[in-house]
């Protein structure tokens, strides 16, 4: 494997650094805007400030840096003396085309992100095996980048470049807004006397079984709960439970799911129901 230089070193950066470095890659220079960071395995050396770089010794670059400055680096990048043969961006939103303005000096460009949730650079680099990689590009940017899947024991999927911003916003609600909608729970749950912390313990297994249900089953063959019966009584006491403690942001979080989760157990054949779940999504307005 050639050795890799990563621009970019916060969380999803640095923990595909240390994710290399692990599997045996040569990597860097690890290159930074701001403040040098610090990232385990790694020393102050092989830490470079983008402001001291006018080329770059590597054979792949990886930009981590935010969406937002990935243009503007790509040309900033243009007026290097040498780079890397094949450039490749993190983003999960943007396809390679951010990095167009490189393709004159030859250079293959690409993009490659990682379906998995960062909070922080190590544990971070412990997820990447097993996980998918969405890859675009030009061909030889996508074959380095499954190399460097490859390499890290993930799998890999290539889309349409223009259906990055579809393609990303199904991550954000398979991940992001799964955060979210567990607060909302954990929320709920401290309106029964319990503190926060607590509340988050005992809804966390349950949480993980139902992940675990969904690796082994489909969506309707993992739902669970009132819904997959058709109990519209359970959906009057929650409701009800709901008035001078819930707020209709919550509110309206629980019907729109509650109508789906309806539609996917297929007992659409209940009109009763979902005309329940459209009556209070009225006086709600949602």
């Amino acid at each position: 494997m050639e050795r890799i230089s990563v621009l970019g070193i916060g969380r999803a950066g640095g923990a595909i650094a240390v994710a290399l470095r692990r599997a045996g890659v040569v990597v860097g220079p690890l290159i930074y805007r701001g403040s040098p960071p610090s990232l385990e395995g790694f020393t102050e050396a092989d830490f470079t400030a983008f402001a001291d770089l006018n080329s770059i010794d590597a054979d792949v670059l990886l930009i981590a840096t935010a969406d937002q400055d990935i243009r503007t680096t790509a040309l900033s990048l243009g007026t290097f003396h040498r780079l890397p043969s094949t450039i490749l961006h993190f983003s999960g939103s943007l396809s390679s085309g951010e990095l167009d303005s490189l393709r004159e000096k030859d250079i293959a460009i690409g993009s490659m992100h990682p379906l998995v949730s960062i909070s922080d650079p190590v544990l971070g680099a412990e997820r990447f095996s097993g996980a998918f990689f969405c890859v675009e590009g030009d061909e030889a940017a996508v074959g380095t980048a499954m190399k460097i899947v490859d390499r890290l024991g993930g799998n890999y999927f290539s889309i349409d470049p223009s259906l990055k911003p579809l393609y990303h916003a199904s991550a954000v609600m398979a991940s992001g807004n799964v955060t979210a909608l567990f607060d909302s729970a954990v929320e709920m749950l401290s309106k029964c006397g319990i503190d926060g912390y607590q509340a988050h313990r005992i809804l966390l297994p349950l949480l993980e079984s139902t992940v675990c249900n969904l690796s082994k089953r489909s969506t309707k063959e993992a739902l669970t709960g009132p819904f997959v019966r058709g109990d519209i009584d359970a959906l009057g006491r929650h409701l009800a439970a709901f008035e001078g403690k819930i707020g209709d942001d919550i509110r309206s979080i629980y019907l729109a799911l509650a109508e789906r989760s309806v539609r996917l157990s297929g007992v659409d054949g209940d009109p009763q129901l979902l005309n329940a779940i459209s009556v209070a999504k009225q006086k709600t307005g949602c």
